[in-house]
């Protein structure tokens, strides 16, 4: 049972739904990133969802980009980001770290050394963008053997004939995308995403977790009530982007945690 699993069967047991925070590794630099992450559990942060800073992240929107060029531009990098994760996981044993990002820095590196390094860094997830579930053996099927949750993303464009191989060798949890298009787009509406939640729950025992859209406690509160949980990514980064301290941006995540736990 990895860390994922563990935090929703507690969940569960509380009656509780999860709520999911991004924030991107290095974010505006290396120190201000770990005091933010270091602080998000006490925000009532269930997972942390961490992105991997990349030079071409054709799902994010510009809010996600920008955050990713000042993470490079500050010197931030697959290594820097495993370092920042085994930091954390000096004070916290518990919190499930999902990495999120694109394949072409796990093929650099390579995959077992990767998955390796990931598993010793205390990363429990993966979510890889850019790995269709026809590429399951290039990452996904090591992943799991090593241990780690491969994380995949369902949308509003996956339908019936597609999701069984979507929800094939997934694990941990299924990631919703709310809306059609990248990332901080549009606002997610609990109307329209109920009846896709209901869809593919008939065909996983796994939970779901809706993001994408998500920018205020009520629409948290809204989603994580047709869901397993929610996340919330965009509106957290353009706190970070205003220069907003670290203790002023985790007050805001734990507005949106109340939310979601408020469901």
């Amino acid at each position: 049972m990895t860390r994922i699993d563990a935090k929703f069967a507690e969940l569960r047991k509380a009656g509780r739904r999860a709520f999911v925070s991004y924030v991107m590794a290095g974010d505006p630099d290396y120190a201000a990133s770990l005091e933010l992450v270091k602080g998000l559990p006490a925000a009532g942060v269930d997972i942390i969802e961490l992105g991997l800073p990349f030079t071409d992240p054709m799902a994010d929107g510009p809010t996600i980009q920008l955050a990713g060029q000042r993470a490079l531009a500050a010197g931030m990098s697959l290594q820097r980001t495993l370092d920042l994760a085994a930091e954390f996981r000096k004070t916290d044993d518990t919190t499930p770290i999902v990495l999120m990002g694109y394949y072409n820095p796990i093929y650099n590196r390579g995959v077992d050394t990767f998955l390796a390094d990931a598993r010793a860094a205390g990363i429990d997830g993966l979510i890889v963008v850019d790995l269709p579930p026809e590429e399951d053996d290039e990452l996904c099927i090591p992943a799991q053997k090593a241990g780690l949750n491969f994380i995949r993303l369902a949308t509003p464009t996956t339908d019936d004939k597609r999701l069984p191989r979507v929800l094939q060798n997934t694990s941990g949890f299924v990631y919703y995308v709310s809306i059609t298009g990248i990332t901080g787009a549009a606002e997610a509406r609990p109307e329209d995403v109920a009846p896709e939640v209901a869809r593919i729950k008939a065909q996983t025992d796994l939970p779901i977790v809706v993001g994408f859209g998500i920018t205020t406690p009520d629409a948290a509160e809204g989603i994580a009530g047709i869901a397993d949980g929610a996340v919330v990514g965009s509106a957290i980064v353009s706190r970070i982007a205003r220069g907003e301290p670290a203790q002023k941006v985790l007050d805001f995540v734990k507005t949106l945690a109340d939310g979601a736990h408020r469901a």
